[in-house]
């Protein structure tokens, strides 16, 4: 049984703990999406820290279509935040690598320069970068390296969709933010369509090891291990002396 109090408190603590051991005075700084893991994690800052020490981010690359949703997440909680439009800065390396980009690669560009844009925030105001990532997205690798998956602090790594939507609720978030179907914003499919199952079966079988279709268990496992590397540090080689 999931105690989502109990464990929305604990995070809190946690959060609180990280900046007393990490930067006692420093700000939070969160990148909003206008999804439930930057809300969530934007909102448990909040209660951690207050609102006057989080910093949100928003990063449209263009045009935005759920950018309100965005604005509404800043404007409820009653934070600073600063709106930088990435699209400049992706087309600038875009336009000047000497041949075509592979499709991969112009999806990850994205993610890696809106978190290099908020390092580059942080940086100039005393700041430590949070990662939204949840667990659910990072047992299958659905996140950038180096990008969305980067960060000072992660508070919800560790937490699946479904408790994260529990906690958010439990935040008094928006419904429309925490229960905002998530889209890529690339192909306009969902989250869901794209991996081919539902983050409902996908948490189930996190947590309880049970799922009935053999076929997406297969597909779910041969991504797990397949961006096992994600979630591990750099290799890196170790020489030995005499």
């Amino acid at each position: 049984m999931f105690d989502a109090a109990k464990v929305k408190n604990e995070c809190v603590a946690w959060i609180r703990r990280f900046f007393e051991e990490n930067g006692k005075d420093c700000n939070a700084v969160v990148g909003i999406s206008g999804g439930k893991d930057s809300s969530i994690v934007a909102a448990l800052c909040v209660e951690a820290l207050g609102k006057d020490r989080v910093i949100g981010v928003l990063m449209p690359c263009g045009e935005q279509h759920d950018i309100d949703m965005a604005k509404l997440l800043v404007n409820t909680l009653g934070i600073r935040h600063y709106i930088v439009n990435i699209k400049d800065a992706v087309d600038g390396v875009i336009n000047s690598i000497p041949f075509e980009l592979q499709a991969q690669s112009r999806i990850n560009l994205p993610p890696r320069i809106r978190m290099a844009t908020l390092y580059a925030v942080s940086q100039s105001n005393n700041g430590r970068v949070a990662n939204t990532c949840n667990l659910s997205e990072d047992w299958v690798g659905y996140s950038t390296r180096y990008g969305d998956a980067a960060g000072d602090f992660s508070p919800c790594s560790n937490l699946t969709v479904a408790e994260m939507k529990q906690i958010g609720r439990l935040l008094g978030l928006p419904d429309v933010l925490v229960d905002k179907v998530p889209i890529d914003g690339l192909c306009g499919k969902t989250d869901e369509d794209n991996l081919g199952f539902t983050y409902a079966e996908l948490d189930r079988y996190i947590r309880e090891g049970v799922i009935e279709d053999e076929e997406k268990k297969q597909r779910i496992d041969a991504m797990h291990r397949r961006n096992l590397f994600k979630l591990q540090l750099m290799p890196a080689f170790q020489p030995e002396f005499d």
